[in-house]
């Protein structure tokens, strides 16, 4: 069993460097990767929308790609990306998890999440985590006309990065994940693996790991889990192949 992990690439043009390395990472991948976990905000923006976004027509065909020659994929749904419909759900064979969920791999129990809801104390986000993925404004996005639904979401990213600083200082990312790992870990499950932060690391505990991921913005890292257990890597963006990060 082989299996990759990456999150948080936040693609907006094919011309962009981490979407070209995303594609080339992914063509690697090809008939050598049994299942590939997408944690989410791969896409700056996919909300509700049943039609593949120009921008994101190379990726879903690579993705495609990846699924008729053997590889499955798992989706967990970030707060860039969800309701990602059946272009996910049908066409790729995609299992999509709204809000995380547990998977196995060799028999071990491995839980997945983006990692937004990790943070119990961030209230204004989980009210509007809740408004977004209402039905009603799910209905909305689907009929609004794309030029809108864009403006939006660029609104939001550009709030959201000018936040983020601020945020990252009030709520540093081992502090909130360190006691969310945990109580997921005595759930029974042996491994974590989350996203959102863009800071990877790879902690063993006596019950379990953690991995964080990292981003696919300007760290290019992800995780393999081969041979029963789990690692860390960094993709070299210059050459033909990864570079272990830790």
């Amino acid at each position: 069993m082989r299996a990759i992990f990456l999150a948080d690439a936040h693609l907006c043009k094919p011309a962009d460097p981490n979407y070209r390395a995303l594609l080339a990472f992914l063509k690697e991948q090809r008939g050598r990767t049994d299942l590939l976990v997408l944690l989410g905000d791969i896409f700056e923006f996919w909300i509700g929308k049943a039609t593949v976004a120009s921008d994101y027509v190379p990726l879903i065909d690579c993705l495609e790609q990846l699924h008729h020659q053997g590889t499955r994929l798992v989706y967990v749904e970030g707060n860039h990306d969800f309701h990602l419909g059946p272009v996910f759900t049908r066409r790729l064979e995609c299992r999509v998890l709204p809000d995380g969920g547990g998977i196995e791999l060799d028999g071990r129990k491995v839980f997945l999440a983006h990692g937004d809801l990790a943070n119990p104390e961030d209230l204004g986000y989980r009210r509007l985590r809740r408004l977004l993925r209402s039905r009603l404004l799910q209905g909305l996005i689907r009929i609004a006309p794309n030029a809108l639904t864009m403006a939006i979401a660029n609104r939001g990213s550009f709030e959201s990065r000018k936040n983020s600083a601020e945020r990252h200082r009030r709520w540093p990312a081992r502090k909130i994940l360190q006691p969310y790992v945990q109580a997921i870990l005595a759930e029974g499950y042996q491994a974590v693996v989350t996203g959102h932060y863009h800071q990877p690391y790879h902690e063993k505990q006596d019950d379990g790991e953690h991995i964080a991921l990292g981003d696919w913005i300007t760290q290019y890292s992800y995780a393999v889990y081969e041979d029963r257990s789990f690692s860390l890597h960094r993709y070299a963006v210059d050459s033909a192949s990864p570079d272990a990060a830790g």
